[in-house]
Formats: structure tokens, sequence, C-alpha cells
């Protein structure tokens, strides 16, 4: 009689899918490092690169689509400098001719490209995404989709407008210098110059925050203190940015200044509707259904996403947010790996998730999980990738045990 053989168990499916560890480790290289661990565990992970808006748009879906190709642009950077930003161009979709730019304002105006000694967004300006978007219309696209996570701004996207051929005048009728504080002086905005090419090309913003323009939720209080703004300079902001809606409001007949996604970037997302008639959407949305992500969620036993802090920003369309609606549409539990973990943001985030993981606790301190993040993913993901699974219904398949 032949011995019975021990039963087989089938390795569970894990979709890793993370937003970056932002200056610390991009979407790829932590997907790829949580992957290594889960691995380890005896996992079969399946891996997606994300962005919501901010860095590694471009390179999201420069991976995902068929046929897609980069392309290289001579830009000026948040303080006028002379940079290049590359940018993706996506086969024409059905029924189009031409294709689709992807871009990042973060490649030519966003806060890594600043030294902190020198991060001040009352000078800091969009003029970069204006000389993007303008490359982009010389390759020949047909549409464009913008990333707008990860400024260093505060200008209401003034400087790209004016990179683009707007004028925005002060009351002698002189152009108003680049930064957020200019716009103060802000008396009349002229369109005339503005490139014709964008009433063909519908602009899409890939959006990755629902704060209005200005007010306590505004541009200028929540993200201008992390780009250098003091108290002082808080207020003048917004006063100026209120200005920017005033006059919109008035030459341009557009109210900016409630609109949700409008304080995105400084005020860009209110300047991209503005100056660009575009239509913000929540960027991991776009992304997501980009890569068919819930396509790749069938079948799978657990989905990992992460970013550098897991915090009450998380849960206003950031990626993981947006992983974690998308998995408990599917009935598949979701881990949050952070950087760090905000302790007044935990009970929120615990209510959408199934888990939370802090880097920087698992690693020791702060320095560890900076110097060595890739090293610390993989252990975290050896780690626990038993008790993540506990979180599944006994229906799915279980660890095997080597």
């Amino acid at each position: 009689m032949k011995p019975a053989r021990p039963p087989r168990f089938r390795r569970p499916r894990v979709l890793v899918a993370c937003a970056s560890f932002k200056g610390t480790l991009s979407s790829a290289q932590a997907n790829a490092a949580l992957a290594r661990g889960l691995r380890r565990a005896g996992c079969d992970p399946d891996t997606v690169a994300l962005a919501d808006g901010g860095e590694g748009l471009v390179e999201a879906l420069a991976r995902a689509v068929p046929g897609a190709r980069t392309v290289a642009a001579a830009v000026r950077g948040p303080l006028g400098e002379r940079r290049t930003a590359r940018f993706a161009l996506l086969p024409p979709p059905p029924g189009r001719k031409r294709p689709t730019a992807v871009l990042e304002m973060a490649a030519s105006s966003g806060l890594p490209l600043v030294p902190p000694e020198r991060r001040d967004p009352n000078v800091t300006t969009t003029w970069g995404v204006g000389d993007q978007i303008r490359a982009a219309l010389d390759h020949g696209a047909g549409a464009i989709l913008l990333g707008i996570g990860g400024s260093a701004t505060n200008d209401g996207g003034a400087g790209m407008a004016q990179a683009l051929g707007a004028r925005l005048l002060d009351a002698e009728g002189r152009d108003l210098p680049p930064g957020g504080a200019a716009l103060l002086n802000l008396a009349r905005i002229d369109l005339k110059g503005l490139d014709r090419r964008l009433r063909k090309v519908p602009v899409t913003v890939a959006c990755d925050v629902n704060n209005p323009l200005t007010g306590a939720r505004g541009a200028s209080a929540v993200y201008g203190p992390q780009k250098g703004a003091t108290p002082a300079d808080v207020a003048k902001l917004d006063r100026a940015l209120s200005r920017l809606a005033a006059v919109v409001e008035r030459d341009l007949g557009l109210r900016v200044r409630r609109l949700r996604g409008a304080g995105a970037a400084g005020g860009l997302g209110a300047g991209c509707v503005a100056f660009l008639g575009a239509a913000l959407k929540p960027g991991i949305d776009l992304v997501l259904d980009a890569l068919d992500f819930d396509r790749r969620l069938r079948g799978a036993s657990l989905a990992v996403t992460g970013e550098g802090l897991l915090d009450r920003q998380t849960l206003m369309g950031k990626a993981p947010a947006g992983v974690a609606s998308r998995a408990r549409a599917a009935g598949v539990p979701c881990v949050a790996v952070g950087g760090g973990v905000s302790f007044a943001a935990r009970p929120a985030l615990a209510r959408r998730f199934a888990a939370l993981e802090s880097l920087v606790r698992f690693a020791g301190s702060k320095r560890e999980a900076l110097e060595r993040g890739a090293f610390w993913l993989e252990r975290l993901a050896a780690a626990r990738a038993e008790s993540w699974l506990k979180a599944v219904p006994s229906s799915r398949p279980r660890v095997p045990r080597s």
C-alpha cells in the first residue's frame, strides 16, 4: 500500500502595489524588496508599480502600456535653473491618431529638486510644467495626462500659464515675476497668447488630494510649511491665491476657490482648470484603471501596499487608499506598510487596512529605515507574511511550511 501523499498547498498569490517611499525607494524598488521577502515566506508575489499623480506616474504607465516610450525635454526648474525632464508617450487609444503624453510636474517643479536651505514657495515657480506641456505638444500629443503631486511651488499654476504664453499682469501692465507671492499684485489675466494647440488637446490632471485652493485646508496652510513657508508666509501665500481666484473668476468666468483638488501642488490644480480647461480626477484611479488593476486582483489572497508615511493624507486620495478600496471591492484583505505611521491617524487607517506596519519601528530607527530601506522591507515581509495572511478567510490558500 502506497503511503499517502502529504497535502499540497497552492502558494498564496500576493499582489504588491506600493507608491514610492519618497527620498528612499521608488515604487518599483519598494515592490521588489517586499516581493523578495514574501517569496522567502512561501508566497507568490505579483508586483505593480504605482503612482497617484506624483513621483512615479510616468514610470508606472510607461512600464505598463505596450508600445509606450519616454522622451526627454529641456525645462526650467523650480528656481529657474535649466533641467531635463522625461515624459511618456503612450500609443493612441482606439479611434485616435495621436499619442497621449503622460507628464509629472515633479520632474520639473518637484520639492526634491530644491535644496532644503533654498526652499521658498514665495519664489518657486511652475514654469517648468509649462515647458513640459509645450514639449508634449511639439511631439504631437493628442491628449495630456498630467500628474501634479510632490511640488515645491505655491503659485497656483501662474508660471505654467506664463510659459505657455499667458500673461499675468500687475496694475501697471507689467508681467508678474515668478513665485507665489507675486500673485498679491495680480490685476489682470490675458490669455490671447496662450498656445493655440491647447484648444484641441484635452488635459486630464491626476490629482492625489482634494484640498480647496484657499483657507484652513487650502494649498498654503496644509502644504506650504513642508515647502519652506513660515507662518507669516502661509498667511501671505493664502492671500495671494485668494487674489488669483478672484481675478480668474472676474476675467475667465471660472470659480476655482472651493473646487475639490484646486489646492493640489500649491494651487496648480486650480491653475490647470483655469488656464488649460483641465479635468481634475483622482490620480490613483486613473493609474489603476490603466494598469488593469482589478483584473490583477482576481485570485489574490492578499494585497500589500504602502508609501513613505501613512497619515491622514493617505486617506485623501493617495495610492494606498486607492489600492485598499479596489481590494475591498474584490474581497481581498489589504495590508499597508509605511516608512512611518502617524499615531494620530492610526485609528482611521486601521479601519481601511487589515494591518499597518511601520518600517521605522521594525528597523529600530529612522536612520536605518532611510539608509537600508530595501533590506528592511524584505525582512519585514518575510517576518510578517504569515500574520498578514491570517486575515485571509480559511477557504483561501495557506502559507506552506518549509
